[in-house]
């Protein structure tokens, strides 16, 4: 078909302008196609290099404190090393390896076992008798805890306490209970000790610290049970604490407590004073008869 002279530069205008309208189409396609993986590639680079920044300076602050905190630590672990050789390797070997008919091993003992003996004094052992006695400490509260850091880095062991058990702020009631199951058989109701067999003896437990009760429990000293976290729940063991505190608080309001050594005590008491008594008056009277 052909066109006219007149129809040819309408023509032309109206395929300008769909050449046109194409090209337009052809550059907005392009750009939509182009501009969501621009977006995302801006996204996951500011990602990138802020979480990279983030933990190249976490990393880096991290690593500072914990560099400081394990060289302290190995420092108390040199210097609980040193104190161990000089007082406790003659019994228990160089390497706390134990010696047999002197001293155990001490691997697997923790630091609670460190700081209950040491602490309390029984530690250096003075002379070989049914058990270790309590007497004054010998060494100074970082010198213990620099010995226990020494035993603790061996191998794993029970751990000093979390302060949050020792308050003495729990359910005392719940810890008498728990204390006359577990406890009294040997320390009696009323925390006063008692006597073993073979010269061994359960300690009196009235101004004991809070701390070495808990050490107590979880390392088992002298003829004591282990009582670990399935045995008595670290809450049970606050709870015990609690009464032992109770107890040094308030003391006996029925008179005089005899040492709360319990019914032998007070009959023996009785047997003396009261049965003395009765025959002292039945003397006088028979002598004013006469």
């Amino acid at each position: 078909m052909k066109l006219t002279n007149k129809e040819l530069p309408q023509h032309m205008a109206k395929n300008s302008s769909t050449a046109t309208r194409r090209t337009r189409s052809r550059l907005v396609k392009s750009k939509g196609r182009r501009s969501p993986l621009a977006t995302i590639a801006l996204i996951v680079i500011g990602l990138v290099t802020t979480g990279g920044a983030y933990a190249l300076f976490s990393s880096t602050a991290s690593a500072e404190t914990q560099s400081s905190s394990a060289a302290a630590n190995q420092s108390s672990v040199d210097a609980g090393k040193k104190l161990f050789a000089a007082n406790c390797a003659t019994c228990h070997g160089l390497s706390a390896e134990g010696v047999n008919g002197v001293a155990p091993s001490l691997y697997g003992v923790g630091a609670a076992a460190v700081s209950f003996q040491v602490g309390t004094g029984r530690m250096p052992l003075a002379n070989q008798g049914p058990q270790a006695e309590q007497k004054p400490v010998q060494f100074t509260d970082a010198q213990v805890t620099a010995m226990a850091d020494y035993i603790a880095s061996l191998s794993p062991g029970p751990g000093i306490p979390a302060k949050k058990y020792l308050g003495g702020n729990d359910d005392a009631a719940e810890g008498a209970e728990l204390f006359r199951v577990n406890c009294a058989m040997c320390h009696n109701v009323a925390g006063a000790g008692g006597a073993l067999t073979e010269g061994k003896f359960a300690p009196a437990l009235s101004g004991v610290s809070a701390e070495h009760i808990y050490e107590a429990m979880v390392t088992g000293p002298q003829n004591m049970p282990v009582f670990n976290d399935k045995n008595i729940t670290p809450a049970q063991k606050a709870d015990i604490i609690t009464y032992l505190k109770y107890l040094d608080k308030n003391p006996s309001p029925g008179g005089i407590d005899l040492g709360n050594l319990g019914p032998v005590a007070e009959g023996l008491f009785i047997w003396i004073f009261g049965l003395g008594a009765v025959v002292g008056v039945t003397i006088w009277i028979a002598a004013k008869a006469n």
